[in-house]
């Protein structure tokens, strides 16, 4: 049985890894009928929208594009800033998406911004907890680290309709903008589904994690007794 819990926390998120870099290397090759660049997909929805303060500026690496709230800034990687592609026509507008979510305050996008510190502590602290509270058999430790992981996990549960609510406002804008054909809506589905599958596969390896904690934790407190 554990052999079988072992390999689904590991090859869950590698098959998801997988899924999201096929699709986006697939529909990278493929050009857009609009011919414009993820910048100017990024522009014209923003402005569209009333959101002429948020920046739309070239960042570095590979997918790794994003939407900083705080200095309002859509980011995109240097292939999806300049490219015409299917795939980088996706993306940007999946960005936006968070943008709108932020300009009309959406309360699954404000839960998770609240939830940022506690998370970040919880991912950090509570393996720490955890591992000491294991092996020197304190289950009062081991649920404090518990306690912290389940914030973590709230966050990467959170994290699913904010994703999957972005990617249907990116659909809905190009579809009513025209930035893509109807025969091009099927591949820019494509690539929105693969992004979301990284975030249901995270989120559900972290819930089978906690549960397996919350066994470990129940079956020392049964030893204490």
């Amino acid at each position: 049985m554990y052999f079988i819990y072992l390999a689904i926390i590991i090859l869950v998120p590698i098959f998801a890894q997988m899924k999201v870099r096929s699709a986006y290397k697939k529909y990278s090759k493929v050009p857009s009928s609009s011919r414009m660049a993820g910048a100017q997909v990024a522009r014209q929805i923003l402005d569209q929208n009333g959101l002429y303060d948020v920046t739309v500026e070239e960042t570095g690496g590979v997918l790794s594009d994003h939407y900083d709230p705080r200095s309002k800034t859509v980011r995109l990687s240097s292939d999806n800033f300049h490219g015409h592609s299917v795939a980088g026509t996706a993306v940007a507008a999946h960005e936006v998406g968070h943008a709108i979510q932020d300009q009309q305050d959406y309360s699954f996008l404000r839960i998770r911004h609240a939830l940022v510190p506690v998370a970040n502590i919880g991912s950090n602290l509570s393996w720490v907890l955890i591992l000491i509270g294991i092996f020197a058999q304190i289950s009062g430790l081991l649920l404090v680290g518990i306690a912290f992981m389940a914030a973590a996990v709230v966050f990467q549960i959170v994290t699913l309709p904010v994703e999957f609510n972005a990617s249907s406002r990116a659909m809905d804008q190009v579809v009513s903008l025209g930035v893509i054909r109807n025969d091009e809506e099927r591949e820019t589905k494509k690539v929105l589904n693969a992004a979301a599958l990284t975030y249901v596969a995270a989120a559900a390896v972290a819930v089978l994690e906690l549960v397996r904690l919350i066994m470990i934790y129940t079956g020392m407190s049964r030893n204490e007794e």
